[in-house]
């Protein structure tokens, strides 16, 4: 009768050599992931998304606001705008919010109801009641005042505006 002699060394050795490749495995894997999770870090501090950072203001209730009358807002971030309200309804179309800042310079526009228009005293600038530059250097420019969205709800009268600087820094 043969003997069948089974050699433990032979499995601890293919235990050992087995372990030390899971091991290894899994401090790769560790190593991967942990400069992984950094570089994901790193990028969105060094690139960051942007993402929607608007968000909707309470303005006035829309009985405060007569046709023709117009009120100043400034967003979080400094931005100057300001709002119309242009017929009688009660929807976010019967007004409008444009940013009260000149593209040609940065001086202060301001709504004429008389005249229907905005108008920029510093060189004679016109805009139409959308913002559409219609006189003086805006309009040779083909420069429109910015417009902002707006909501209605419950009768209350919202704007959506950023609420954080491209810049990091104020805009006029």
């Amino acid at each position: 009768m043969e003997e069948h002699h089974h050699d433990l060394t032979d499995d601890v050795g293919e235990r050992r050599g087995f372990l030390g490749a899971m091991a290894t495995a899994m401090m790769a894997g560790g190593l991967i992931g942990g400069y992984g999770t950094f570089a994901t870090y790193a990028g969105r501090f060094l690139y960051p998304s942007g993402g929607d950072k608007t968000s909707w203001q309470f303005l006035a209730t829309v009985d405060q606001l007569k046709i023709g009358s117009s009120i100043p807002f400034e967003t979080p971030v400094g931005s100057k705008v300001v709002v119309a309200r242009q017929s009688e309804g009660s929807t976010a179309e019967d007004f409008i919010a444009l940013s009260s800042v000149c593209p040609h310079l940065g001086c202060a526009v301001h709504w004429e109801s008389q005249n229907n228009r905005f108008f920029c005293p510093c060189h004679n600038g016109a805009f139409d009641a959308s913002g559409k530059a219609t006189e003086g250097p805006p309009a040779a420019a083909n420069q429109s005042l910015k417009r902002f969205p707006l909501m209605v709800e419950n009768g209350l009268l919202f704007i959506k505006v950023p609420t954080e600087s491209v810049r990091g820094t104020r805009e006029a």
